[in-house]
């Protein structure tokens, strides 16, 4: 089956769009974990300057992080999440809990995430109307782009 001129209209792959850019969730991680300086993020990240500093930029424009000068001679800049940036949070460690389950067999987990309870985090999707966990099969999709059904699109 050829690929569709007008693929599924998907907030998955709007975001996709932005942070599924290789290194974007990196960045996002690093920032979050405090580290927004730019030599700090390459260390950490491990990527070339020049894409990184065209993430950084791409990031900025699209709201998810702010940039704040914290050096004048030489000028340098620090990155913040803002508040989009920090609704990211909960994705990047429910990735990397994933990723502790299925690509880490040998239980060797390179950083645990402690919640201020003195526990261990560990990521659980909840409901916010009723604050029971989500498990597969106890949801419903409703698609909202007109012309669309959840198994495609409807017949022209």
């Amino acid at each position: 089956m050829a690929a569709s001129k007008d693929p599924r209209p998907c907030s998955i792959a709007d975001t996709l769009a932005l942070v599924g850019e290789k290194y974007s969730l990196l960045v996002m991680r690093e920032v979050c974990l405090g580290n927004g300086r730019f030599d700090q993020l390459v260390r950490n990240i491990g990527a070339p300057r020049d894409i990184l500093a065209t993430r950084l930029k791409r990031l900025v424009e699209a709201g998810v992080l702010t940039k704040r000068r914290y050096s004048e001679r030489p000028q340098r800049f620090e990155y913040l999440p803002t508040a989009a940036g920090l609704e990211l949070e909960p994705v990047l460690m429910t990735l990397m809990a994933w990723g502790d389950r299925h690509l880490r067999k040998d239980g060797d987990r390179p950083m645990v995430i402690e919640h201020k309870c003195g526990s261990e985090l560990v990521p659980v999707l909840t409901c916010s109307a009723c604050g029971e966990e989500v498990r597969r099969g106890e949801k419903t999709a409703h698609p909202q782009a007109p012309g669309w059904t959840v198994s495609g699109p409807t017949a022209a």
